[in-house]
């Protein structure tokens, strides 16, 4: 009897899933800023301070929020999550997906690796589709408010987080049992049975390492953009991902075939070493 395989879908979120940052639907009308305002404050800050952007941007909602004394408290972050848009096919996309990858004998889990706020993620109405989502996030006061950044992912240490896909640890404060030996035959989720989805910049190390240790990388742009088709056919081309497609996850799409293609080799590579007694 074949062994189950485990496989693993990795997503960015915000320009992968979605077509655009997830605080400009809800979050940044609501502290009576343009979009163009906040981030331009945003960068402004970390330029300044020679700080991480994704911690200036952190800062800037809980400075704004308290400025129009509206403090985040986590169930609004949740709730603004509803009103999240997502590109063409995204709500059918991981039924298909799981069903044609156990139609093959191979178990598909989903996982999200983002720079963008977990709360607002777990408010969409895909957020039950994740096995886990690895995102920024707040800490919070005995009143619910938001005080301080809990968890913040930048384009570099986003790639810890594979880390821990592969060894199946699921906790974000955990750095000893992502750090344990475990042979590769024994790791939860092998790199090469991944496949990670991205669309920018805090991508590109996230989308090497998947390529580098086995897996398959899948650079992704808007539709309608000929400077992200661009880029994300760049990205090719300096050996940072395998593919790219637009951001369409209906049936019969370019992503839609290459996933698909990717889990049929899957379970042909593992196939093949069966045979071979590996």
């Amino acid at each position: 009897m074949e062994k189950e395989i485990t496989a693993a879908l990795i997503y960015d979120f915000d320009g992968t899933l979605s077509p655009g940052n997830m605080q400009e639907y809800d979050f940044i009308p609501t502290v009576g800023k343009s979009n163009a305002e906040f981030w331009e404050e945003s960068n402004r800050i970390a330029a300044a301070h020679d700080a991480d952007p994704i911690l200036a941007y952190l800062y800037k909602m809980l400075q704004f929020a308290n400025e129009k004394q509206m403090p985040i408290k986590r169930e609004r972050l949740v709730e603004s999550g509803r009103n999240v848009q997502l590109y063409d096919g995204v709500k059918e996309w991981f039924g298909r997906m799981n069903e044609y990858a156990a139609e093959r004998g191979i178990k598909l889990l989903h996982y999200i690796n983002s720079s963008g706020l977990r709360e607002i993620i777990e408010g969409t109405s895909i957020a039950h589709e994740f096995k886990n989502i690895f995102a920024c996030s707040f800490l919070y006061n005995e009143q619910g408010e938001a005080t301080w950044p809990g968890v913040a992912l930048n384009y570099t240490n986003k790639t810890q987080f594979l880390y821990k896909i592969n060894k199946g640890v699921e906790s974000v404060s955990d750095s000893k049992l992502v750090n344990s030996y475990v042979p590769d035959e024994d790791r939860f989720i092998r790199f090469e049975h991944m496949i990670y989805i991205g669309d920018g910049k805090t991508d590109i190390p996230c989308m090497r390492l998947v390529r580098f240790r086995g897996g398959h990388s899948i650079a992704v742009y808007q539709p309608d953009s000929k400077v992200h088709e661009a880029n994300a056919k760049l990205m090719c081309r300096q050996g940072r991902s395998n593919f790219a497609c637009p951001a369409d996850y209906t049936e019969g799409s370019c992503i839609d075939t290459v996933v698909k293609t990717i889990i049929d080799k899957i379970y042909i590579d593992n196939r093949l070493k069966q045979l071979a007694g590996e």
